[in-house]
Protein backbone atom coordinates (compact mmCIF):
# COMPACT_ATOMS: atom_id res chain seq x y z
CA UNK A 1 0.00 0.00 0.00
CA UNK A 2 2.80 2.45 1.33
CA UNK A 3 4.42 1.78 -2.34
CA UNK A 4 1.30 2.31 -4.38
CA UNK A 5 -0.42 5.74 -5.78
CA UNK A 6 -3.99 5.05 -5.08
CA UNK A 7 -7.19 7.20 -6.47
CA UNK A 8 -8.36 7.48 -3.11
CA UNK A 9 -6.24 8.31 0.40
CA UNK A 10 -6.10 5.52 2.55
CA UNK A 11 -6.98 5.56 6.71
CA UNK A 12 -5.81 7.39 8.85
CA UNK A 13 -3.24 6.09 11.01
CA UNK A 14 -3.73 5.88 14.64
CA UNK A 15 -6.90 7.76 14.39
CA UNK A 16 -4.32 10.70 13.75
CA UNK A 17 -2.25 10.47 17.24
CA UNK A 18 -1.90 13.99 18.46
CA UNK A 19 -2.98 15.69 15.69
CA UNK A 20 -6.16 17.73 15.93
CA UNK A 21 -8.80 17.03 13.22
CA UNK A 22 -6.48 14.44 11.14
CA UNK A 23 -9.27 13.71 8.72
CA UNK A 24 -10.43 17.35 7.84
CA UNK A 25 -13.99 16.64 9.08
CA UNK A 26 -14.28 19.69 10.93
CA UNK A 27 -12.67 22.18 8.21
CA UNK A 28 -9.23 23.62 8.86
CA UNK A 29 -9.71 23.69 12.68
CA UNK A 30 -6.20 23.37 13.53
CA UNK A 31 -4.58 23.58 10.99
CA UNK A 32 -2.68 26.98 9.43
CA UNK A 33 -1.35 28.06 6.35
CA UNK A 34 2.66 27.91 6.19
CA UNK A 35 4.35 30.11 4.69
CA UNK A 36 1.57 32.26 3.39
CA UNK A 37 -0.12 29.93 2.19
CA UNK A 38 -3.51 29.87 1.43
CA UNK A 39 -5.67 26.90 2.29
CA UNK A 40 -8.99 25.36 2.14
CA UNK A 41 -10.99 21.94 2.39
CA UNK A 42 -12.29 20.70 -0.85
CA UNK A 43 -14.54 17.36 -1.00
CA UNK A 44 -13.89 14.65 -3.68
CA UNK A 45 -16.42 12.73 -5.64
CA UNK A 46 -16.94 10.28 -2.92
CA UNK A 47 -17.27 13.10 -0.32
CA UNK A 48 -13.81 12.91 1.07
CA UNK A 49 -12.55 15.92 2.87
CA UNK A 50 -8.87 16.92 2.21
CA UNK A 51 -6.69 20.12 2.59
CA UNK A 52 -5.75 22.02 -0.11
CA UNK A 53 -2.57 24.85 -0.20
CA UNK A 54 -2.70 26.98 -3.59
CA UNK A 55 -1.61 29.72 -5.38
CA UNK A 56 1.66 28.58 -4.20
CA UNK A 57 4.85 31.03 -5.07
CA UNK A 58 6.99 29.00 -2.03
CA UNK A 59 7.98 25.58 -1.60
CA UNK A 60 6.72 25.95 2.53
CA UNK A 61 3.49 27.39 1.39
CA UNK A 62 1.44 24.39 2.50
CA UNK A 63 -0.45 23.51 5.98
CA UNK A 64 0.84 22.95 9.34
CA UNK A 65 -0.18 22.47 13.00
CA UNK A 66 1.54 22.78 16.55
CA UNK A 67 2.52 20.38 18.48
CA UNK A 68 4.38 19.61 22.38
CA UNK A 69 6.69 16.73 21.62
CA UNK A 70 8.55 14.75 24.84
CA UNK A 71 11.93 14.27 25.16
CA UNK A 72 12.96 10.71 24.63
CA UNK A 73 9.61 9.97 23.17
CA UNK A 74 9.46 8.10 19.59
CA UNK A 75 6.88 9.94 17.02
CA UNK A 76 5.51 7.93 14.10
CA UNK A 77 4.75 9.78 10.78
CA UNK A 78 2.27 9.31 7.93
CA UNK A 79 0.35 11.38 5.51
CA UNK A 80 -1.18 11.13 2.04
CA UNK A 81 -0.42 13.61 -0.54
CA UNK A 82 -1.43 14.49 -4.23
CA UNK A 83 -0.63 17.65 -6.20
CA UNK A 84 -2.96 19.06 -8.82
CA UNK A 85 -0.87 19.09 -11.77
CA UNK A 86 1.83 18.53 -13.44
CA UNK A 87 4.08 15.17 -13.08
CA UNK A 88 5.94 13.29 -9.69
CA UNK A 89 7.04 16.02 -7.27
CA UNK A 90 8.97 15.57 -4.25
CA UNK A 91 7.52 16.43 -1.37
CA UNK A 92 8.44 16.28 3.00
CA UNK A 93 6.90 16.44 6.22
CA UNK A 94 8.94 18.64 8.51
CA UNK A 95 9.25 20.36 12.10
CA UNK A 96 9.97 23.66 13.07
CA UNK A 97 10.98 24.78 16.56
CA UNK A 98 10.77 28.59 18.20
CA UNK A 99 14.01 28.71 17.35
CA UNK A 100 13.89 28.61 13.74
CA UNK A 101 15.63 24.85 13.29
CA UNK A 102 14.14 22.32 11.05
CA UNK A 103 14.37 19.03 11.01
CA UNK A 104 12.91 16.93 7.84
CA UNK A 105 11.42 13.87 9.07
CA UNK A 106 9.80 12.27 5.88
CA UNK A 107 10.66 12.61 2.09
CA UNK A 108 8.64 11.13 -0.88
CA UNK A 109 6.76 11.55 -4.09
CA UNK A 110 3.47 13.38 -5.07
CA UNK A 111 1.78 12.94 -8.52
CA UNK A 112 -1.31 14.23 -10.11
CA UNK A 113 -4.61 12.11 -9.97
CA UNK A 114 -3.41 10.00 -7.27
CA UNK A 115 -2.74 9.79 -3.71
CA UNK A 116 0.67 8.52 -2.29
CA UNK A 117 1.53 7.73 1.31
CA UNK A 118 4.27 9.53 3.08
CA UNK A 119 5.94 8.31 6.19
CA UNK A 120 8.31 8.84 8.49
CA UNK A 121 9.11 10.00 11.89
CA UNK A 122 11.10 11.71 14.68
CA UNK A 123 12.67 11.26 17.71
CA UNK A 124 13.57 14.36 19.90
CA UNK A 125 16.23 14.48 22.57
CA UNK A 126 15.06 17.23 24.63
CA UNK A 127 11.25 18.91 24.85
CA UNK A 128 9.75 20.47 21.96
CA UNK A 129 7.38 23.04 21.20
CA UNK A 130 7.20 22.57 17.44
CA UNK A 131 4.86 23.15 14.31
CA UNK A 132 4.20 20.23 11.80
CA UNK A 133 4.65 21.19 8.37
CA UNK A 134 4.87 20.36 4.58
CA UNK A 135 7.36 21.09 1.81
CA UNK A 136 6.33 20.65 -1.94
CA UNK A 137 9.48 21.13 -4.21
CA UNK A 138 7.03 22.38 -6.93
CA UNK A 139 5.73 25.79 -6.28
CA UNK A 140 3.49 26.08 -9.32
CA UNK A 141 1.16 23.37 -8.30
CA UNK A 142 -1.53 23.13 -5.97
CA UNK A 143 -0.27 20.90 -2.55
CA UNK A 144 -2.74 18.16 -1.66
CA UNK A 145 -2.74 16.55 1.52
CA UNK A 146 -5.18 14.50 3.69
CA UNK A 147 -5.36 11.67 6.73
CA UNK A 148 -2.11 12.96 8.74
CA UNK A 149 -0.84 10.75 11.95
CA UNK A 150 1.79 11.41 14.41
CA UNK A 151 1.38 8.71 17.12
CA UNK A 152 3.43 9.13 20.09
CA UNK A 153 5.24 6.29 21.95
CA UNK A 154 6.82 6.37 24.79
CA UNK A 155 10.12 4.23 24.92
CA UNK A 156 8.75 1.11 27.20
CA UNK A 157 6.37 1.38 24.25
CA UNK A 158 8.45 0.96 21.47
CA UNK A 159 10.88 -1.83 23.20
CA UNK A 160 7.95 -3.77 23.26
CA UNK A 161 7.04 -3.68 19.65
CA UNK A 162 10.54 -4.83 18.95
CA UNK A 163 10.41 -7.98 21.58
CA UNK A 164 7.35 -8.72 20.37
CA UNK A 165 8.37 -8.57 16.70
CA UNK A 166 11.39 -10.42 17.38
CA UNK A 167 9.37 -13.68 19.09
CA UNK A 168 6.50 -13.61 15.76
CA UNK A 169 9.43 -13.35 13.38
CA UNK A 170 12.80 -14.66 14.26
CA UNK A 171 11.81 -17.55 16.35
CA UNK A 172 9.37 -20.61 16.29
CA UNK A 173 7.84 -22.36 18.63
CA UNK A 174 9.26 -25.90 18.01
CA UNK A 175 8.24 -29.36 19.03
CA UNK A 176 10.15 -33.08 18.76
CA UNK A 177 7.87 -35.78 18.74
CA UNK A 178 9.19 -38.76 19.14
CA UNK A 179 8.05 -42.07 18.55
CA UNK A 180 9.83 -45.81 18.82
CA UNK A 181 10.02 -48.03 15.55
CA UNK A 182 6.37 -49.14 15.68
CA UNK A 183 5.37 -45.77 16.22
CA UNK A 184 4.60 -45.41 19.97
CA UNK A 185 5.15 -42.21 21.74
CA UNK A 186 8.42 -42.37 24.03
CA UNK A 187 8.09 -40.76 27.40
CA UNK A 188 11.19 -40.29 29.40
CA UNK A 189 13.95 -39.61 26.09
CA UNK A 190 16.63 -37.26 27.33
CA UNK A 191 17.24 -34.31 24.69
CA UNK A 192 19.37 -32.53 24.46
CA UNK A 193 19.65 -29.35 21.88
CA UNK A 194 22.63 -27.30 20.77
CA UNK A 195 21.93 -24.21 18.20
CA UNK A 196 24.69 -23.97 15.96
CA UNK A 197 24.17 -21.16 13.12
CA UNK A 198 21.91 -18.55 13.18
CA UNK A 199 19.10 -18.05 10.25
CA UNK A 200 19.48 -14.32 10.42
CA UNK A 201 22.92 -12.84 8.70
CA UNK A 202 25.57 -10.70 10.94
CA UNK A 203 28.44 -9.89 9.53
CA UNK A 204 31.52 -7.94 9.67
CA UNK A 205 33.58 -6.00 6.88
CA UNK A 206 36.94 -7.10 6.43
CA UNK A 207 40.36 -5.65 4.65
CA UNK A 208 42.83 -7.38 2.92
CA UNK A 209 45.04 -7.11 6.39
CA UNK A 210 42.80 -10.12 7.42
CA UNK A 211 45.18 -12.90 5.19
CA UNK A 212 48.14 -11.54 6.91
CA UNK A 213 47.23 -11.62 10.55
CA UNK A 214 46.68 -14.83 11.56
CA UNK A 215 45.01 -13.60 14.67
CA UNK A 216 42.62 -11.41 12.48
CA UNK A 217 41.54 -14.86 11.17
CA UNK A 218 41.16 -16.40 14.55
CA UNK A 219 38.93 -13.38 15.74
CA UNK A 220 36.93 -13.20 13.03
CA UNK A 221 36.08 -17.22 13.38
CA UNK A 222 35.60 -16.91 17.16
CA UNK A 223 32.83 -13.85 16.83
CA UNK A 224 30.29 -16.32 15.14
CA UNK A 225 29.68 -13.93 12.13
CA UNK A 226 27.82 -15.59 9.25
CA UNK A 227 28.43 -12.80 6.98
CA UNK A 228 31.32 -11.34 5.92
CA UNK A 229 31.78 -8.01 2.67
CA UNK A 230 35.47 -6.91 1.56
CA UNK A 231 35.54 -3.47 1.90
CA UNK A 232 37.61 -2.68 -1.58
CA UNK A 233 39.54 -5.35 -2.93
CA UNK A 234 36.80 -6.49 -4.74
CA UNK A 235 35.70 -3.56 -6.22
CA UNK A 236 37.14 -2.57 -10.43
CA UNK A 237 39.64 -0.35 -9.32
CA UNK A 238 41.65 -2.60 -6.96
CA UNK A 239 41.20 -5.73 -9.20
CA UNK A 240 42.17 -3.29 -12.43
CA UNK A 241 43.64 0.00 -11.75
CA UNK A 242 45.54 -0.55 -15.41
CA UNK A 243 43.72 -1.05 -18.30
CA UNK A 244 43.55 -4.84 -19.13
CA UNK A 245 45.91 -6.07 -16.15
CA UNK A 246 43.44 -8.03 -14.04
CA UNK A 247 44.83 -8.97 -10.38
CA UNK A 248 42.75 -10.96 -7.97
CA UNK A 249 45.09 -12.18 -5.73
CA UNK A 250 43.96 -10.39 -2.64
CA UNK A 251 40.89 -10.81 -2.96
CA UNK A 252 41.39 -14.78 -4.03
CA UNK A 253 43.08 -15.11 -0.44
CA UNK A 254 40.22 -13.82 1.44
CA UNK A 255 37.57 -15.31 -0.59
CA UNK A 256 39.04 -18.58 -0.14
CA UNK A 257 39.63 -18.22 3.66
CA UNK A 258 35.68 -17.37 3.78
CA UNK A 259 34.63 -20.19 1.64
CA UNK A 260 36.92 -22.62 3.80
CA UNK A 261 35.30 -21.68 6.77
CA UNK A 262 31.64 -21.54 5.48
CA UNK A 263 31.36 -17.58 5.63
CA UNK A 264 28.61 -16.47 3.57
CA UNK A 265 30.32 -13.77 1.20
CA UNK A 266 28.74 -10.45 -0.22
CA UNK A 267 30.06 -9.16 -3.10
CA UNK A 268 30.94 -5.50 -3.56
CA UNK A 269 30.81 -4.33 -5.37
CA UNK A 270 30.51 -5.17 -9.45
CA UNK A 271 30.19 -1.45 -11.24
CA UNK A 272 30.10 2.18 -9.24
CA UNK A 273 28.04 4.55 -10.89
CA UNK A 274 29.95 7.33 -8.97
CA UNK A 275 32.25 9.01 -11.49
CA UNK A 276 35.61 9.42 -9.39
CA UNK A 277 35.16 5.76 -7.96
CA UNK A 278 35.90 4.78 -12.05
CA UNK A 279 39.33 4.54 -13.18
CA UNK A 280 40.83 7.29 -15.12
CA UNK A 281 41.14 5.20 -18.60
CA UNK A 282 37.39 4.60 -18.18
CA UNK A 283 36.22 8.50 -18.81
CA UNK A 284 37.93 8.59 -22.44
CA UNK A 285 35.62 5.40 -23.72
CA UNK A 286 32.77 6.03 -26.69
CA UNK A 287 29.92 4.71 -25.34
CA UNK A 288 30.39 1.93 -27.08
CA UNK A 289 34.05 0.61 -25.89
CA UNK A 290 32.56 1.90 -21.75
CA UNK A 291 29.84 -0.62 -22.51
CA UNK A 292 32.15 -3.56 -23.98
CA UNK A 293 34.43 -2.74 -20.83
CA UNK A 294 32.22 -2.92 -18.25
CA UNK A 295 30.03 -6.54 -19.41
CA UNK A 296 33.56 -7.72 -19.57
CA UNK A 297 34.17 -6.63 -15.99
CA UNK A 298 30.99 -8.17 -15.13
CA UNK A 299 31.77 -11.18 -16.86
CA UNK A 300 35.30 -11.18 -14.95
CA UNK A 301 34.58 -11.02 -11.31
CA UNK A 302 31.42 -12.70 -11.30
CA UNK A 303 31.70 -15.99 -13.47
CA UNK A 304 35.40 -15.96 -10.96
CA UNK A 305 33.26 -16.40 -7.69
CA UNK A 306 30.06 -17.85 -9.60
CA UNK A 307 27.68 -19.88 -7.25
CA UNK A 308 30.09 -19.03 -4.05
CA UNK A 309 28.94 -15.32 -3.37
CA UNK A 310 25.60 -15.37 -2.35
CA UNK A 311 24.89 -11.72 -3.06
CA UNK A 312 26.23 -9.27 -5.41
CA UNK A 313 25.59 -5.17 -5.34
CA UNK A 314 25.53 -4.31 -9.02
CA UNK A 315 25.69 -0.80 -9.51
CA UNK A 316 26.85 1.12 -6.69
CA UNK A 317 24.74 4.18 -5.55
CA UNK A 318 22.96 4.64 -9.01
CA UNK A 319 20.21 7.06 -7.67
CA UNK A 320 23.04 9.84 -6.40
CA UNK A 321 25.09 9.16 -9.52
CA UNK A 322 24.69 8.23 -13.31
CA UNK A 323 28.19 7.86 -15.01
CA UNK A 324 27.07 4.55 -16.45
CA UNK A 325 23.47 6.54 -17.39
CA UNK A 326 25.00 9.48 -18.27
CA UNK A 327 27.52 7.85 -21.09
CA UNK A 328 25.87 4.72 -22.07
CA UNK A 329 21.89 5.31 -21.20
CA UNK A 330 19.48 5.75 -18.92
CA UNK A 331 18.75 1.91 -18.70
CA UNK A 332 22.78 1.06 -18.42
CA UNK A 333 21.65 -0.65 -14.52
CA UNK A 334 18.97 -2.30 -16.02
CA UNK A 335 21.13 -4.20 -18.67
CA UNK A 336 23.81 -4.69 -16.25
CA UNK A 337 21.91 -6.28 -13.00
CA UNK A 338 20.18 -8.12 -16.09
CA UNK A 339 23.31 -9.63 -17.65
CA UNK A 340 24.87 -10.15 -13.95
CA UNK A 341 21.51 -12.84 -13.03
CA UNK A 342 23.11 -14.62 -16.14
CA UNK A 343 26.48 -14.99 -15.86
CA UNK A 344 25.29 -15.70 -11.47
CA UNK A 345 21.60 -17.09 -11.96
CA UNK A 346 21.99 -18.16 -8.17
CA UNK A 347 22.83 -15.23 -6.39
CA UNK A 348 20.38 -12.21 -5.43
CA UNK A 349 21.11 -8.81 -6.73
CA UNK A 350 20.81 -6.14 -4.60
CA UNK A 351 21.07 -2.09 -5.12
CA UNK A 352 23.25 -0.49 -2.97
CA UNK A 353 22.54 3.34 -1.74
CA UNK A 354 23.59 6.14 1.20
CA UNK A 355 20.91 8.00 2.83
CA UNK A 356 17.79 6.18 2.21
CA UNK A 357 18.28 4.86 5.82
CA UNK A 358 19.95 7.42 8.00
CA UNK A 359 18.57 10.84 6.36
CA UNK A 360 15.06 12.22 5.62
CA UNK A 361 16.35 14.83 4.09
CA UNK A 362 18.13 13.60 1.43
CA UNK A 363 15.59 13.70 -1.04
CA UNK A 364 17.40 11.64 -3.83
CA UNK A 365 16.89 8.81 -1.82
CA UNK A 366 14.09 8.65 -0.40
CA UNK A 367 12.82 5.41 -0.22
CA UNK A 368 9.97 6.48 -3.05
CA UNK A 369 12.38 6.89 -5.20
CA UNK A 370 14.39 4.11 -3.93
CA UNK A 371 11.25 1.83 -5.04
CA UNK A 372 10.87 3.50 -8.51
CA UNK A 373 15.03 3.18 -8.67
CA UNK A 374 14.07 -0.49 -8.26
CA UNK A 375 11.09 -0.65 -10.96
CA UNK A 376 13.76 1.27 -13.34
CA UNK A 377 15.52 -1.93 -13.09
CA UNK A 378 13.17 -4.27 -13.77
CA UNK A 379 11.58 -2.46 -16.24
CA UNK A 380 14.41 -3.34 -18.75
CA UNK A 381 13.47 -6.67 -20.92
CA UNK A 382 13.90 -9.59 -19.02
CA UNK A 383 13.88 -8.35 -15.63
CA UNK A 384 10.47 -8.55 -14.76
CA UNK A 385 10.59 -11.25 -12.36
CA UNK A 386 13.89 -10.83 -10.97
CA UNK A 387 14.74 -10.51 -7.18
CA UNK A 388 16.86 -7.41 -6.49
CA UNK A 389 16.93 -6.73 -2.93
CA UNK A 390 17.38 -3.41 -1.23
CA UNK A 391 21.15 -2.28 0.05
CA UNK A 392 20.77 0.04 2.90
CA UNK A 393 23.94 1.23 3.73
CA UNK A 394 23.41 2.58 7.06
CA UNK A 395 26.33 5.26 7.54
CA UNK A 396 24.94 6.94 10.56
CA UNK A 397 26.33 10.72 11.90
CA UNK A 398 26.73 11.44 15.46
CA UNK A 399 23.93 11.99 16.38
CA UNK A 400 20.68 10.27 17.81
CA UNK A 401 19.49 8.42 14.85
CA UNK A 402 15.82 8.52 14.22
CA UNK A 403 14.34 5.16 15.22
CA UNK A 404 10.92 5.96 13.99
CA UNK A 405 11.87 6.85 10.86
CA UNK A 406 14.19 4.12 10.18
CA UNK A 407 10.82 1.76 11.21
CA UNK A 408 9.37 3.63 8.04
CA UNK A 409 11.89 2.99 5.81
CA UNK A 410 11.54 -0.37 6.27
CA UNK A 411 8.02 -0.64 6.64
CA UNK A 412 7.91 1.27 2.97
CA UNK A 413 10.79 -1.40 1.09
CA UNK A 414 9.09 -4.17 2.66
CA UNK A 415 6.15 -3.82 0.25
CA UNK A 416 7.75 -4.73 -2.71
CA UNK A 417 8.25 -8.35 -0.66
CA UNK A 418 12.26 -8.01 -1.77
CA UNK A 419 14.98 -8.57 0.75
CA UNK A 420 16.62 -5.96 2.60
CA UNK A 421 20.15 -5.74 4.09
CA UNK A 422 22.21 -2.78 5.99
CA UNK A 423 25.05 -3.59 4.22
CA UNK A 424 27.67 -0.86 5.60
CA UNK A 425 26.08 -0.13 8.92
CA UNK A 426 28.40 1.96 11.40
CA UNK A 427 27.93 5.01 13.28
CA UNK A 428 30.29 7.95 13.34
CA UNK A 429 32.18 8.28 16.93
CA UNK A 430 31.32 10.06 19.60
CA UNK A 431 29.67 9.57 22.98
CA UNK A 432 27.01 7.38 22.84
CA UNK A 433 28.44 5.39 19.76
CA UNK A 434 27.12 2.20 21.07
CA UNK A 435 24.27 3.10 22.31
CA UNK A 436 23.35 4.26 18.61
CA UNK A 437 24.33 1.58 17.00
CA UNK A 438 22.35 -0.88 19.42
CA UNK A 439 19.42 0.77 18.84
CA UNK A 440 19.93 0.88 15.16
CA UNK A 441 20.52 -3.57 15.15
CA UNK A 442 17.57 -4.05 17.39
CA UNK A 443 15.15 -1.93 15.18
CA UNK A 444 16.65 -4.08 12.11
CA UNK A 445 16.09 -7.37 13.58
CA UNK A 446 12.62 -6.66 15.02
CA UNK A 447 11.98 -6.12 11.39
CA UNK A 448 10.70 -8.95 9.14
CA UNK A 449 11.86 -7.66 5.82
CA UNK A 450 15.50 -7.19 7.31
CA UNK A 451 17.45 -10.34 6.06
CA UNK A 452 20.66 -9.41 7.28
CA UNK A 453 23.43 -6.44 8.27
CA UNK A 454 26.85 -5.86 8.01
CA UNK A 455 28.86 -4.01 10.76
CA UNK A 456 31.24 -1.76 9.09
CA UNK A 457 34.07 -2.06 11.20
CA UNK A 458 37.10 -3.71 9.39
CA UNK A 459 40.64 -3.38 10.92
CA UNK A 460 44.12 -2.49 10.50
CA UNK A 461 46.87 -2.55 12.82
CA UNK A 462 47.72 1.12 14.21
CA UNK A 463 44.75 2.50 12.64
CA UNK A 464 44.15 4.45 16.03
CA UNK A 465 40.27 4.00 15.39
CA UNK A 466 38.68 7.36 14.16
CA UNK A 467 35.42 5.38 13.28
CA UNK A 468 33.36 2.24 14.26
CA UNK A 469 36.08 -0.56 15.77
CA UNK A 470 34.65 -3.80 17.70
CA UNK A 471 39.04 -4.34 18.42
CA UNK A 472 42.16 -2.79 19.40
CA UNK A 473 45.13 -3.24 18.14
CA UNK A 474 45.64 -6.57 20.60
CA UNK A 475 42.12 -8.01 19.41
CA UNK A 476 40.14 -6.69 22.78
CA UNK A 477 36.53 -5.95 22.42
CA UNK A 478 36.01 -1.65 22.70
CA UNK A 479 32.49 -0.67 24.07
CA UNK A 480 31.34 -1.13 20.52
CA UNK A 481 32.64 -5.11 20.25
CA UNK A 482 30.75 -5.51 23.40
CA UNK A 483 27.67 -4.30 22.03
CA UNK A 484 28.00 -6.63 19.15
CA UNK A 485 28.79 -9.85 21.04
CA UNK A 486 25.56 -8.79 23.32
CA UNK A 487 22.82 -9.16 20.92
CA UNK A 488 24.70 -11.96 19.20
CA UNK A 489 24.61 -13.69 22.33
CA UNK A 490 20.96 -12.64 22.73
CA UNK A 491 19.87 -13.44 19.63
CA UNK A 492 21.04 -17.12 20.01
CA UNK A 493 18.95 -20.19 21.86
CA UNK A 494 20.81 -21.41 24.67
CA UNK A 495 21.36 -24.95 24.91
CA UNK A 496 18.28 -26.97 26.07
CA UNK A 497 18.22 -30.62 27.98
CA UNK A 498 14.90 -32.40 29.25
CA UNK A 499 13.07 -35.28 28.59
CA UNK A 500 9.89 -36.04 26.66
CA UNK A 501 6.51 -36.03 28.23
CA UNK A 502 3.65 -38.50 27.90
CA UNK A 503 2.84 -38.48 25.26
CA UNK A 504 6.34 -38.22 23.63
CA UNK A 505 6.97 -34.56 23.07
CA UNK A 506 9.14 -31.88 23.79
CA UNK A 507 8.64 -28.49 23.21
CA UNK A 508 11.03 -25.09 23.05
CA UNK A 509 11.15 -21.52 21.41
CA UNK A 510 14.15 -20.72 19.37
CA UNK A 511 15.38 -18.53 17.22
CA UNK A 512 15.77 -19.65 13.33
CA UNK A 513 18.60 -21.52 12.46
CA UNK A 514 20.61 -24.78 12.58
CA UNK A 515 20.44 -26.75 15.24
CA UNK A 516 21.97 -30.21 16.94
CA UNK A 517 19.24 -32.30 18.03
CA UNK A 518 20.69 -35.69 20.42
CA UNK A 519 17.75 -38.01 21.74
CA UNK A 520 18.88 -40.85 24.13
CA UNK A 521 16.60 -43.24 25.15
CA UNK A 522 17.65 -44.66 28.82
CA UNK A 523 15.24 -47.85 28.47
CA UNK A 524 16.52 -48.78 24.90
CA UNK A 525 19.64 -47.31 25.37
CA UNK A 526 19.45 -45.93 21.52
CA UNK A 527 21.17 -42.27 20.50
CA UNK A 528 20.15 -40.54 17.57
CA UNK A 529 21.84 -37.28 16.51
CA UNK A 530 20.13 -34.91 13.70
CA UNK A 531 20.49 -31.95 12.09
CA UNK A 532 17.71 -29.35 11.97
CA UNK A 533 17.10 -26.39 10.02
CA UNK A 534 13.93 -24.10 10.88
CA UNK A 535 14.06 -20.90 8.36
CA UNK A 536 11.38 -18.19 8.08
CA UNK A 537 9.34 -20.24 6.05
CA UNK A 538 8.45 -22.78 8.77
CA UNK A 539 4.70 -22.42 10.25
CA UNK A 540 4.72 -21.66 13.85
CA UNK A 541 4.56 -24.10 15.86
CA UNK A 542 7.19 -26.31 13.76
CA UNK A 543 6.72 -30.27 14.44
CA UNK A 544 9.82 -32.31 14.46
CA UNK A 545 9.00 -36.37 14.12
CA UNK A 546 11.59 -38.56 15.17
CA UNK A 547 12.17 -41.88 15.39
CA UNK A 548 14.79 -43.95 18.12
Amino acid sequence: MFDQCLSEPQYVQYRGGKLINPKFDQGLHGWNGFGGAKIEIRRSSSRNNFMVAYNRSGHNETISQKIFMDKGHYYTFSAWVRVSEGSETTVSAAIITKENTKRIIASGNAYPGCWTMLKGGFQPEFPLQTEVYFVCYNKTVDFWVDNVSLKEFNKTEWLEHQQRAIAQVRKRKIVLEIRDKLGKPIQGVKVNIKFTKPFFHIGCAVTETLVQYKKYQEWFLKKGFTATVFTNQMKWYWTESRRGIENYTTPDAMFQFFKSNGIEIRGHTVLWDKPKMNQYWLHDMTPKELLATAVRRIASVMARYSNDIFEWDVVNENMHFNFYEEKIGPQASGMFYHIAHVIDPNATLYLNEFNTLETPGDVYACPHKYINNWRGIRSYPGNENLTVGFGLQAHFKPRRPLMPYVRAVFDYLSETKMPIWLTEMDVEINPNQAVYLEEIMREAFSHPGVEGMIVWAAWRPGMNCTGLCLMDDNFNNTPIGDVVDKLMAEWRTPEQNGKTDSRGLYKFHGFLGDYTLTLFDPHSLNKVTRQIKITNKDPNPVLIPMSI
